[in-house]
């Protein structure tokens, strides 16, 4: 249990060795209320340093605290029979330190945000490296007296160090513009959450926006300077098509001692245009997590593009326990919905 005051220290290899860095000081996290644009912080799951440039308020759809009295009407059978209020949540955009990316080994990646290129180049998706969305209980807030504490290329670029101020970095009017522009394909609306054995399955959804698409189109994956051919995933056969894009994250949570590993998933996709579309396959985004005491948690995001305006996607996670047993945990219905103004998405950062 942290408390305030506890400093806590990072390992650092160097010639002679690994050492102890001293990186700050623990702040006593907030019950209520929001923390700040320039809070620095531990993630409590993933161990990442980060620093928080704004939050977003978010409908959390939480099936474990669902009203277990259907509504008139309502068919009580099946999994999809469960009225959900959704009730106000806060997530943080946040920067991650470069430094930690590398050793975030329960995550498929460590930037959580994809934008479609801007018409010129309609094959191609962006991604921001080190840019996250991070819930409010998993703030671990603490100080430093670097003026730089968070090593990440946008980190001068948006924020900026004030002595006199609380928490001592604030927003440059970069980040205010680059929010204010990009806020279509950044925010945070709708999060998802169902439980099933103990294991913990949370979707947020992103709209990324709408593209038409020739036949046989091919799509890349760019990070940087770095580009992967993910054609099999992203072929479109239809001929000049609309094609409407969004993206998921997806966390899966051991709330349990025993270890377990995932398998296979399954996943039903129904488009408003009338097709329900079944996938099956090993693992997610080629992985097969195992889930303990010690790394309780993986997370991972991937894209879904569909020829409609709006569906719904929902499915199973198929585990295995020690003792070579199977079980499904079930995946929170969400809907993919495209309500937002048809303005261009980005390409990339925009200023």
């Amino acid at each position: 249990t942290l408390g305030e005051h506890d400093i806590f220290h990072l390992s650092r290899n160097r010639p002679e060795g690994k050492v102890l860095e001293t990186v700050g000081v623990f702040e006593v996290p907030k019950q209520h209320g929001k923390y700040e644009t320039g809070q620095l912080f531990l993630h409590s799951v993933f161990g990442y340093r980060g620093i928080v440039l704004f939050p977003w308020q978010a409908r959390l759809y939480d099936r474990d605290v669902a009203s277990p009295v259907p509504e008139k009407g309502e068919n009580a059978g099946g999994h999809g029979s469960k009225e959900v209020k959704g009730k106000t949540h806060t997530y943080y955009q946040v920067l991650i330190d470069a430094r930690d990316c590398p050793h975030i080994s329960q995550r498929s990646q460590t930037e959580a945000v994809t934008f479609l290129a801007n018409h010129d180049d309609s094959r191609a998706l962006y991604a921001i490296p080190g840019l996250d969305y991070v819930s409010h209980e998993d703030i671990l807030p603490y100080t430093s007296t670097d003026q730089v504490p968070i090593q990440h290329e946008l980190f001068e670029r948006f924020l900026m160090y004030d002595q006199t101020k609380v928490p001592p970095f604030v927003a440059r009017d970069t980040l205010c513009a680059w929010q204010e522009k990009n806020h279509p394909w950044l925010e945070l609306s709708d999060v998802h959450r169902e439980t099933t054995e103990n294991i913990r399955v949370t979707v947020i959804p992103f709209y990324m926006g709408m593209r038409v698409c020739s036949e046989n189109q091919h799509y890349k994956l760019l990070c940087g300077s770095k580009s992967c051919d993910i054609a099999s995933l992203f072929q479109q056969e239809a001929q000049n098509s609309h094609v409407y894009w969004w993206r998921y994250c997806i966390r899966l949570e051991n709330l349990d001692n025993e270890v377990v590993q995932l398998r296979e998933r399954h996943w039903r996709i129904f488009s408003l245009s009338g097709t329900l579309e079944t996938v099956r396959g090993r693992g997610v985004v080629g992985r097969e997590p195992v889930l303990s005491k010690e790394q309780p948690a993986f997370q991972y995001s991937s894209h879904v593009s569909l020829q409609a305006s709006s569906g719904h996607m929902w499915g199973t996670f198929r585990f295995e326990r020690p003792d070579g047993s199977h079980f499904d945990v079930r995946i929170p219905p969400f809907s993919l919905e495209s309500n937002k103004d048809e303005k261009t998405p980005p390409s990339g950062l925009h200023w």
